[in-house]
């Protein structure tokens, strides 16, 4: 018999929990008012250059909310960002907020906000599913650098 302080690790399902590598978003997205979780997904980056990463983050988006307007970055966490970037022959504006760089906020239309917790790109495989699967629980109500801490999956651009 052992004991231990520490809570279990968040587990996807295991067809999910085995495809989620770097690259990959994971969104809860709630159509509801309540939003009662802190994040609506989570997003693991391959790199740090913002230019090869976002294309494919806001097609997924896209694909599921309809037109993305703006994204909001910690300008200290990334290479290279620009004040707007191009996707499927939409512009998406590029903001740079002190929002850290374990946070992504993505604006469809002119009101709804959705927070992401960003997954460090060096992150360790299961570090970085497990906080997939924290950030996407609807019971959440941890901040995205307390999920990177809890799950052990690194905090701070690498480099």
């Amino acid at each position: 018999m052992t004991s231990s302080d520490t809570p279990p690790v968040p587990r996807l399902p295991s067809g999910v929990h085995e495809a989620v590598r770097p690259g990959c978003a994971l969104l809860r997205l709630e159509t509801t008012g309540s939003r009662e979780g802190v994040l609506d997904g989570a997003w693991w980056p391959r790199s740090r250059d913002i230019g090869a990463e976002l294309p494919a983050l806001l097609r997924a988006l896209v694909a599921h909310l309809g037109p993305v307007t703006r994204v909001g970055l910690d300008t200290a966490a990334w290479e290279g960002l620009p004040t707007r970037i191009v996707v499927d022959d939409r512009v998406v504006h590029i903001d740079s907020f002190p929002v850290g760089d374990d946070t992504v906020l993505i604006t469809r239309g002119d009101r709804d906000l959705y927070s992401l917790l960003v997954v460090p790109p060096d992150a360790a495989p299961d570090a970085a599913r497990a906080a997939m699967a924290q950030a996407v629980r609807a019971d959440n109500v941890s901040q995205a650098e307390q999920i990177l801490i809890e799950t052990g999956s690194g905090h701070g651009p690498s480099g």
